[in-house]
C-alpha cells in the first residue's frame, strides 16, 4: 500500500532509511500535493519510450529496475509519471480510458479501485493472464485483478499483510507480556482478544499512555481479515448485515467505549506526534507501517517497538500494474509490466522500499535492511509477514468499498470515539452517509 508519501496510504533521520519510509509511505497517507510529476527514468537513447502511470512511490526507480530494464531491452526507454495523491490519480485515468486517448503505456491501479476497473473499464485493457505463470501469485490477489469470464486486467504488485506493533518497554511497565510469540497467541483467533488485553494494560498503564492509537485502527484490522465485508460474492452491498462488519465494529466500540484509547485520527499530524510522544502502546501494523513508524517514532523508539503475529490474517493496502488497450506498444508494455511484478522484482523492490511482495515464490529470499529490523528488536519481520500474506481471506470487493470503510471509520467511530456519542447514533450517522454514497 502507498501513501503519497500513495495514500495508498518525509524521511526517516534516522536508522530506518529515508528510502524505506518513502516507498511503504506510498499507499496509506495523503500529500498536500494534487498534481503530477514527472519521475523520469529514461535517458532518451530508447527507440520506443513507454510510460509508466503511477501514484506515490512505486519503488521501481528508487531501486533501479527501470535503468536494468532499459540495459537489457536497448530499443525501450522508460518515463515515470507519477500524480502523487490517489484521489487526483484515478479520477483522472478514468476520464483518459474513457476517452480512449491519454492514458499511459502502463497504469497502476490502487486495490481501492480494482474492482471498480474489473466491473466498468475490463475492456479498456489488455489481458494480461494468457503469457504468465499465474500461479505466482497469491490466489485471492490474481482474483481481485479477474474478470468472472477469466481476463486478467492487472498483475499484482505489493500487499499489506498485518501484524501488530507494540511498545514492549510500555507493555512491561504495565505487567504485560513483552515477549512476541507470548503476544501472539494469547490474542491469537479474534481480534476481540486483542482489546480485551487493552483493559489488562490500562489497569497499570504508563502515565499519559493508552494501549491503542484509534478505534478506527482495530475496525480496519478486524475487517481486513473478515471472510466478508461490505459485499457478498455475487457483488450485492451487505455492509449492514455483513458478519465482518458487525464483528469489527463491535470490536471498535469496545475500545471507542473505554479509555484504552488515544483518540487519534491516523495520518492525521497529532498521530504522527502520538508516536513522537510514544502516548500509545499497540497499533495494527500491515508491512509498510513499519517505515511509518520509524520516521514519526525516530531514534527514541529504536529497540522500544517490536512485531507480533496478528490476531488473524489481515490485508491492507496494495496495487497491480495493467496495460490500457490503446497502448501504442502493447506488446512492449506487457512484456515490461509482467517484468516489473515478477517475484525477483518484487524481492528487489521489497529490499529497498520494504513493499511486500504479492508473489510467495519471492518470500524466502526477502532479507529487510539489517536498520530496520534493529529497530523493531531484531523480529522475524519476513516470517511474520510472510505467514500472514499465505494466508489471507479472499474477500469479495466492490466498487464502493472505499468510500463505505471511510463513512464507518471516519463517521461513525469518530462520532462515538471523539464526540461521545453513543454507538447506536455512530452506526445511524455511518448508515446515512452510506446510503447517500450508494444513492439509497
Amino acid at each position: 500500500m502507498r501513501t503519497s508519501i500513495r495514500r495508498s496510504r518525509g524521511t526517516v533521520a534516522m536508522m530506518v532509511t529515508a528510502a524505506l519510509a518513502t516507498g511503504l509511505l506510498a499507499g496509506c497517507a495523503s500529500d498536500s500535493d494534487d498534481g503530477s510529476s514527472d519521475a523520469g527514468g529514461g535517458d532518451g537513447k530508447g527507440n520506443i519510450t513507454l510510460t509508466v502511470g503511477t501514484f506515490g512511490v512505486f519503488g521501481y526507480k528508487q531501486a533501479g529496475l527501470y535503468d536494468e530494464y532499459m540495459k537489457l531491452h536497448p530499443d525501450i526507454n522508460i518515463k515515470e509519471n507519477v500524480t502523487t495523491r490517489t484521489d487526483v490519480y484515478w479520477p483522472k485515468v478514468l476520464t483518459r480510458l474513457q476517452a480512449g486517448s491519454g492514458a499511459d503505456d502502463i497504469q497502476a491501479i490502487e486495490v481501492g479501485n480494482i474492482t471498480e476497473a474489473v466491473q466498468t473499464q475490463a475492456a479498456k485493457f489488455v489481458d494480461l493472464g494468457k503469457d504468465v505463470d499465474k500461479s505466482q501469485w497469491l490466489d485471492w490477489k490474481l482474483a481481485q485483478a479477474t474478470t468472472k469470464d477469466g481476463k486478467t486486467i492487472g498483475l499484482g504488485t505489493d500487499i499489506g499483510p498485518m501484524a501488530v506493533c507494540y511498545r514492549k518497554d510500555l507493555f512491561a511497565k504495565a505487567g504485560l507480556p513483552t515477549d512476541r510469540a507470548k503476544l501472539a497467541e494469547q490474542w491469537k483467533g479474534d481480534w476481540s482478544k486483542y482489546v480485551d488485553l487493552g483493559k489488562q494494560y490500562m489497569k497499570k498503564a504508563p502515565k499519559g499512555t493508552k494501549y491503542v492509537d484509534s478505534a478506527s485502527s482495530v475496525y480496519n484490522a478486524s475487517l481486513g481479515g473478515a471472510s466478508e465485508r461490505n459485499y457478498d460474492k455475487g457483488g450485492n452491498v451487505v455492509w449492514d448485515k455483513s458478519r465482518g462488519v458487525k464483528d469489527a465494529w463491535d470490536d471498535a466500540m469496545s475500545v471507542a467505549t473505554s479509555d484504552m484509547s488515544a483518540k487519534l485520527k491516523q495520518f492525521d499530524p497529532t498521530w504522527d506526534k502520538g508516536f513522537a510522544n510514544g502516548s500509545f502502546a499497540t497499533v495494527a501494523c500491515p508491512a509498510w507501517m513499519l517505515g511509518y513508524i520509524g520516521e514519526k517514532a525516530g531514534d527514541s523508539g529504536k529497540g522500544k517497538w517490536d512485531v507480533a503475529a496478528a490476531p488473524t490474517a489481515s490485508n491492507w493496502g496494495g496495487s497491480f500494474l495493467g496495460v490500457p488497450t490503446e497502448s501504442k506498444h502493447q506488446k512492449e508494455a506487457v512484456a515490461l509490466a509482467k517484468w516489473l511484478t515478477a517475484p525477483e522484482q518484487q524481492a528487489k523492490v521489497f529490499a529497498k522500499q520494504a513493499s511486500f511482495p504479492s508473489t510467495p515464490s519471492a518470500y524466502a529470499g526477502l532479507k529487510p535492511q539489517a536498520d530496520t529490523t534493529a529497530y523493531f528488536s531484531n523480529a522475524p519481520l519476513t516470517q511474520i509477514f510472510s505467514d500472514a500474506a499465505k494466508t489471507i481471506p479472499a474477500q469479495p470487493l466492490g466498487p464502493k468499498d472505499k468510500p463505505i470503510d471511510s463513512a464507518i471509520s471516519d463517521i461513525g467511530i469518530l462520532q462515538v470515539e471523539q464526540k461521545g456519542k453513543s454507538p447506536a447514533q455512530g452506526w445511524d450517522a455511518a448508515s446515512k452517509e452510506i446510503k447517500d454514497v450508494l444513492g439509497q
